[in-house]
């Protein structure tokens, strides 16, 4: 379940273009990294040698996209990269608002602009310390739009087809959330999200949605891609090691 191109960054764990050439990667797999991962956040850098080791012995396939050490690691849910040209990019922000909004990039350009440097950590360990970050707060795009009365959650979803994400409405309005347009000082890459993706500063980056198509607020939490598969809703650093405590997920 991993992408094929080795590039250094991710965020959300991965489904692999060549399945058929290997044995399946089953999810207990993935939730011993994460078990590993959470070790390693309060064990420190040294310990992303062991998890790329422990990947390597289960499912060899893996090994050269989680490389051992810096940057990033590629992660994602469909084969390849989904592409989009940035003159034709729309945002589609619905559901519970005043004003459906599709937003280009030059509109999103015109919207206030917010730039912060923070940590991006995922939930298997690894972290990549401040990165530059610039956009527009997720709470600044609602307010274009106008949140209706009676709505209490949001729903993300990633012009790949495959990937969601969600968060309650207080915490898309929290000054740490970012519509992103631009990462390390330039506009984001293919291999990051581009043209413009979500960013979660405080929770584990498999919140940080890629290749953002669509914000839908609702008056209900969906759980997203991955919380669909065992992942915590509310993916706090620290607080969270990134799996649900509900037997039946």
């Amino acid at each position: 379940m991993w992408s094929h191109r080795q590039v250094p960054e991710t965020d959300t764990p991965v489904t692999p273009p060549n399945a058929d050439r290997g044995t399946p990667v089953g999810r207990r797999v993935v939730l011993g990294m994460v078990a590993l991962g959470a070790v390693g956040v309060a064990a420190g850098k040294w310990l992303s040698q062991g998890v790329s080791d422990v990947v390597a012995s289960t499912a060899p396939a893996l090994a050269d996209v989680l490389p051992a050490a810096g940057g990033f690691r590629i992660y994602t849910v469909t084969p390849g990269y989904p592409e989009m040209d940035r003159a034709t990019y729309r945002l589609a922000v619905t559901g519970l608002v005043d004003k459906e909004l599709s937003l280009s990039l030059d509109d999103l350009a015109q919207l206030p602009q917010t730039g912060m440097t923070k940590d991006f950590q995922c939930v298997t360990g690894w972290r990549v310390e401040e990165v530059p970050w610039s956009g527009v707060l997720l709470k600044d795009v609602l307010a274009a739009a106008g949140v209706e009365s009676g709505a209490t959650a949001l729903r993300f979803t990633s012009f790949d087809g495959a990937y969601t994400e969600s968060l309650t409405l207080d915490q898309g309005m929290r000054p740490d959330v970012l519509v992103a347009t631009q990462m390390l000082g330039g506009p984001i890459q293919e291999q990051h999200g581009a043209p413009v993706r979500l960013y979660v500063a405080p929770m584990y980056g498999y919140k940080s949605l890629k290749w953002l198509g669509g914000i839908e607020v609702s008056n209900k939490v969906t759980p997203g891609y991955w919380e669909e598969r065992g992942y915590d809703v509310d993916a706090w650093i620290g607080q969270s090691n990134g799996r649900s405590d509900d037997p039946n997920v």
